[in-house]
């Protein structure tokens, strides 16, 4: 016994201590068990996470699986050392990926990579995350928490998850049946989401001087705030929609409208987006005008205020509009499966 203690002293004198991170992740399984469902099985904590995969509605259950991360969106909340956001960014995120192919979320595991675990932090972090889980009906089974160090800077960390969901296979929205002469409809966005930061933080706080603090008259708040704006999850709004009335979803993420509609166009149409159809955000107006960004590059970093982008026939539109709180902003004509901005 006294042997292993001074290993475990040694481990967390190089960095890596174990029994802080082992004290921490008994605290959170009460957070984690309200993301929990009668699916959900074996304890919190264990090699992996299992859950009971009964689907007795779904003739042909599919299951939909996405990872990913909130890029650099993570310097403004280490700036303004406020955390639990940037925790409900990821799953909201990976929660509309999977959702415009028609699918539910089922469960989500995070990876949270550090140099040194920080107790504070980390409980900002679960917290948002089992948040967010528990909005989308999204069982949280598990994650990883690594502590690495020499890897980050101090009071820096990595945030990445992975997230599964099911669809019936009758009810995959995959495109396919996008004609010309239908209707784009946009979903509003909460601000850039998790998608530009990189370029927003150089024009805000290296062209322009400004802090996370700062504020602009008529802004209604300060720019870090608006910054760590939540990523919208979309899906409660998505599953209220008929069956068969959405012809195809795109997520505006990387790559903005330009490059993200083109994802499930057919190869004999264009989306014709045109782009005086909504206000764009005020921050939106800030960033192109200070950055002296290109319009069309705007369009293909940022979401420019439109956060998801359906597709549906033109008889549909109206109910479309309404069920989905959507603006018409465009149509799809003949083309070569592009984005084209009026």
């Amino acid at each position: 016994m006294r042997r292993l203690e001074k290993s475990k002293k040694a481990y967390a004198a190089a960095g890596v201590d174990v029994d802080l991170a082992n004290r921490l992740k008994r605290d959170i399984h009460r957070l984690v068990r309200q993301t929990h469902g009668p699916h959900v099985l074996g304890k919190i904590g264990g090699f992996g996470g299992l859950f009971r995969a009964s689907f007795p509605a779904m003739r042909d259950p599919v299951l939909v699986a996405s990872i990913d991360g909130i890029g650099t969106k993570l310097k403004i909340a280490f700036a303004l050392d406020k955390h639990d956001t940037v925790g409900a960014d990821l799953v909201n995120h990976c929660v509309n990926d999977i959702a415009v192919l028609g699918a539910r979320p089922l469960f989500f595991l995070d990876y949270i990579g550090c140099g040194e675990l920080e107790p504070r932090v980390f409980s900002q972090l679960l917290q948002g995350l089992s948040r967010a889980c528990r909005a989308a009906g999204c069982a949280l089974i598990g994650g990883e928490t690594a502590q690495m160090p020499g890897i980050y800077r101090a009071g820096e960390y990595d945030l990445a998850g992975c997230i599964i969901g099911v669809v019936d296979r009758a009810r995959i929205i995959d495109g396919s049946k996008i004609r010309p002469g239908d209707v784009i409809l946009g979903l509003a966005s909460t601000g850039l989401h998790t998608n530009g930061y990189s370029l927003a933080r150089r024009i805000l706080f290296e062209k322009m001087e400004l802090k996370p603090s700062s504020t602009f008259d008529r802004f209604g708040g300060t720019i870090g705030g608006e910054l760590l704006r939540v990523h919208k999850n979309y899906q409660p709004l998505l599953a209220k929609a008929p069956s068969g009335m959405i012809k195809g979803l795109a997520h505006i993420t990387g790559g903005g409208m330009i490059d993200n509609a083109p994802r499930i166009l057919p190869k004999n149409c264009d989306a014709v987006i045109e782009t005086r159809s909504w206000r764009v955000p005020r921050i939106f107006q800030i960033l192109q005008r200070n950055g002296k960004v290109d319009s069309v590059e705007m369009y293909q970093v940022f979401n420019m205020g439109i956060g998801m982008v359906a597709i549906v026939s033109e008889r549909d539109a109206k109910r479309a509009m309404s069920t989905l709180r959507a603006k018409r902003i465009g149509r799809i004509e003949r083309g070569t499966g592009k984005t084209r901005l009026l």
